[in-house]
């Protein structure tokens, strides 16, 4: 059974797998250190439970992803709380890549600023062609990506590119973003509610019983951490992931069934 938990900033739904976790606050879909804190704790429930395998995020409504941080709070606030609020915000979606789940970024709209951040953080992304742009045009405000944006763009498209990026404030079509490695696929959905479907078809690939959920936690987190430690340090967290993996059912599940010649059944154990 599906599980729909209604926050007035996240909502978190949970169906055969996969948790879907909806930025709520239109149009734009702007955080708040409000928002953040109910993210926050979503990132941590699709954590902690066992029948959650894969994780995606996503924005309400047709037209927008996220837009980033409400310009309006920015406003109103010191500069200590902004600094704090950026603090956590580095620390939420920093919970999205140090969870063994994928996690999926559906962008369903313009993603921009502290949006394409949010996006950054996932491991995958997934957009709806013609749906909006990508881009990080903070320098237009006078300040720089600060949700983890210099440093997650760098590492997706190179120094170069990224610089340029954020210096020109670009912002740039969903085919662009495939081309420099931001998006992963774009598919092809009249609807908002179409492009959901297949993004829920897309993630449930990465569910057992088609894959074990174990080991693409673990690709994930050997990715994710090895990417930023050094070359022998990376091989030996590969080793320790491994041998997680080699005492799981489903290791046993996928050998078997390679030597058998029938198509591994996976449980999630």
């Amino acid at each position: 059974m599906g599980t729909t938990i209604t926050s007035d900033l996240i909502q978190y739904e949970t169906d055969n797998g996969i948790a879907v976790l909806t930025l709520n606050d239109p149009p734009a879909n702007t955080y708040t250190h409000e928002m953040m804190l109910a993210l926050d704790s979503a990132i941590l429930r699709a954590r902690m439970d066992e029948g959650v395998q894969v994780i995606v995020i996503t924005g309400n409504g047709e037209k927008f992803f996220c837009a980033g941080a409400n310009i309006n709070m920015l406003q109103s606030v010191t500069p200590t709380f902004k600094y704090y609020f950026c603090l956590h915000a580095n620390e939420t979606l920093s919970r999205f890549e140090q969870t063994p789940k994928l996690v999926i970024a559906a962008i369903n709209g313009h993603c921009v600023g502290g949006g394409l951040e949010v996006a950054m953080a996932a491991d995958v992304r997934v957009a709806r062609r013609g749906a909006g742009k990508l881009g990080l045009p903070e320098v237009s405000l006078g300040v720089l990506p600060g949700t983890g944006g210099t440093q997650r763009l760098l590492r997706i498209v190179g120094k170069s590119k990224a610089i340029e990026l954020m210096a020109t404030a670009e912002l740039f079509p969903f085919e662009r973003g495939l081309e420099l490695g931001l998006v992963n696929q774009i598919f092809d959905a009249e609807t908002g509610r179409e492009f959901m479907r297949q993004v829920q078809e897309y993630a449930a690939q990465f569910t057992t019983p088609n894959k074990a959920a174990g080991a693409v936690g673990r690709i994930k987190r050997s990715v994710q951490t090895g990417a930023e430690i050094p070359f022998e340090a990376g091989l030996a967290l590969e080793r320790e992931l491994q041998q997680q993996l080699f005492q799981s059912e489903d290791a046993k599940e996928g050998l078997d069934a390679y030597v058998n010649k029938r198509k591994p059944e996976f449980k999630g154990k």
